[in-house]
């Protein structure tokens, strides 16, 4: 059996959809408050319950031979992103659980002092590599899903905000793929005890997302481009009565203010590991947009 924590988001209910279609048992760790039913209706065993309490983790590693870290945080980086990450490690080392993947993100270990997921996960990673666990440890560059709700406003009005420099360079992963990989992830041998670069087969520019979406949609892209500075007024702003908050932003800020794309060589590596060519972002909006 999987367990599929952060089972209802972008990258988790595409591992339960794969997992389901290819047999096997899983066990899909979800929110009471969360849209659940597609998982159910697929047949997952439905698992409520909070990664904020260790003894839901407990619960759910009980009988499972794979669990599949895939959740994030919102904005408690540390109940969430980290503590409920070494828990899930420590009951995965209890239950002796054949292979732990885990999310990361690329660029993890460029050590960003003012991201605290960044400085999560990687505090993870560290435990997992030291855990005794099989492991593959997977840093995905930006996910194409998370461009569906900014090309469906495309869409309507072909504008597109572009917050900071429009020439940093990113290699954007069809969500699809990242999904595929995390399952085929546990059967392979070049995979164990890994930590792999995640990204798209393209180098973009960020202006090229909207170029893209412009194509895809025969639409001249109007492109908003505030500077980086804006950010940062606002965070100041937001320390004056919510400091949480403050620091939570500090990793939407290194997202926007870094380049996050992989080399050609680590994505050759990584399609010569999996065995499939990878989707281009283009592909990926076009076959979501039904265009």
């Amino acid at each position: 059996m999987f367990l599929v924590t952060g089972a209802t988001g972008g990258i988790g209910r595409r591992v339960v959809r794969l997992l389901r279609e290819r047999g096997e048992t899983v066990r899909a760790f979800v929110r009471l408050t969360s849209r659940y039913s597609e998982l159910e209706h697929r047949g997952a065993e439905i698992f409520i319950g909070d990664l904020r309490e260790k003894k839901d983790i407990k619960k759910a590693c009980k009988g499972v031979q794979y669990v599949i870290s895939t959740h994030g945080s919102g904005s408690d980086t540390l109940a969430i992103d980290y503590r409920a990450n070494i828990e899930l490690i420590d009951y995965a080392k209890d239950n002796e659980v054949q292979h732990f993947v885990f999310i990361s993100v690329l660029g993890a270990e460029r050590g960003y002092e003012d991201a605290p997921v960044f400085k999560a996960k990687r505090a993870v990673e560290r435990y997992l590599e030291a855990s005794g666990l099989n492991y593959t440890i997977l840093r995905p560059a930006g996910l194409a899903s998370n461009l569906l709700p900014l090309a469906q406003r495309f869409r309507e009005n072909g504008i597109y905000l572009l917050i900071g420099d429009p020439k940093n360079r990113t290699s954007i992963v069809s969500t699809d793929d990242l999904a595929r990989i995390v399952v085929d992830s546990v059967n392979l041998d070049a995979a164990r005890n890994q930590i792999l670069a995640v990204g798209g087969p393209e180098i973009l520019s960020r202006e090229d997302v909207p170029k893209i979406l412009g194509s895809i949609f025969n639409k001249e892209p109007v492109i908003i481009n505030p500077p980086l500075f804006l950010i940062d007024g606002f965070r100041g702003a937001l320390g004056l009565f919510n400091p949480e908050a403050q620091k939570a932003a500090g990793t939407f800020r290194t997202l926007l203010a870094n380049e996050f794309f992989c080399k050609t060589e680590e994505v050759r590596k990584l399609e010569g590991i999996y065995n499939f060519q990878l989707e281009t972002l283009e592909n990926f909006l076009q076959r979501y947009l039904t265009v």
